[in-house]
């Protein structure tokens, strides 16, 4: 199934979805700026990375609906689970385009 921006009519990066560059692997200054810096050991620092990267290369769409159901099981009601999204994206390292209630509602239901 080909997902879309529904506003922009852009596909999204499927072609990046299991690319070798989302598996970054850290440079070498990159690990020892994390070893001086927080006392993690190489592997640790390599790890963290690793980690990071997995976590922003989360599409979209599997971000709201994984997080629409983590603020559903807090009691939050979809107006101000809309709103907590629209902030949380917004804040992402690459942000996402601003998305509508209508179209965060897509993304969850459908």
């Amino acid at each position: 199934m080909r997902q879309f921006l529904p506003d922009f009519g852009q596909e999204l990066a499927h072609s990046l979805v299991g690319c070798q560059s989302l598996a970054m692997e850290p440079t070498p200054e990159l690990v020892g700026h994390l070893v001086a810096t927080t006392g993690l050991t190489p592997a640790e620092a390599r790890r963290v990375v690793g980690d990071v990267v997995a976590y922003y290369a989360e599409p979209v769409q599997e971000v709201v609906r994984r997080r629409h159901a983590e603020l559903k099981t807090r009691g939050m009601r979809n107006p101000e689970i809309f709103a907590c999204l629209a902030g949380e994206l917004s804040q992402r390292v690459v942000a996402a385009p601003e998305l509508s209630e209508r179209q965060l509602r897509r993304m969850i239901y459908g």
